[in-house]
């Protein structure tokens, strides 16, 4: 889809991680982002969404890349959370960009990853980068949308989030936002790999059981 691939330090800034995000230091979106700090300014990422900002900083327009790599939070390993897991973010900034760009590049995605029988929904959310902001989720391969106890009975599973860049971030970016518009998305590919094989727990990818892996 024309995407380049950039990566960034795993080790970065406040400024990177969350000021040039639209949170600053006394906002209260970053209790959902709790972390490891080495300093009071310096801490194991929390996202990749700073490798996104160092794109916008550092390429000429228009900018399409996607960023992996591995992010930390200071959760408690459970069956749907990880301390340190892998994400991917997607961020796209050009003239005339708008959420139908959006739709379409992520309903092309799912299909790619999970079938083309597969339909993709868009619910409102909160994300602090981006506004509108959506979380978007896929019909159960299980049960095709019909509801069973891997979707919770509601046919739809939770995979990813996204929206519009906030304008601003593209003006923290030196980005003018009358000019430009964009896109952004994020994956937990853990998460995006459990729910593509029907596993469980995140925890089970992790543990070296080679019963387990032989499966695959």
């Amino acid at each position: 889809m024309g995407f380049d691939v950039v990566d960034g330090p795993e080790v970065e800034t406040d400024h990177y991680n969350f000021e040039c995000l639209n949170v600053p230091a006394d906002h209260p979106a970053r209790d959902m982002q709790d972390t490891f700090y080495i300093t009071d300014n310096i801490l194991l990422r929390t996202q990749t969404s700073g490798v996104q900002v160092h794109a916008m900083e550092d390429n000429e327009l228009p900018i399409y890349v996607i960023a992996p790599g591995k992010v930390y939070r200071r959760d408690v390993a459970d069956p749907s959370h990880l301390p340190q897991f892998t994400q991917i973010e997607g961020l796209v900034v050009d003239e005339g960009i708008t959420f139908g760009d959006l739709k379409g590049t992520l309903d092309y995605l799912c299909k790619q990853l999970f079938g083309e029988e597969r339909r993709t929904r868009f619910r409102a959310h909160y994300f602090p980068f981006t506004e509108p902001s959506a979380e978007v989720d896929v019909s159960c391969g299980i049960c095709h949308g019909e509801g069973c106890r891997f979707c919770k009975g509601t046919g739809w599973l939770e995979i990813l989030g996204c929206g519009m860049v906030d304008p601003n971030v593209l003006s923290m970016s030196g980005i003018d936002p009358e000019k430009y518009s964009g896109f952004a998305f994020g994956m937990g590919v853990e998460r995006i790999a459990c729910l593509k094989y029907d596993v469980p727990d995140l925890r089970m990818l992790l543990e070296g059981d080679m019963r387990f892996l032989r499966q695959f």
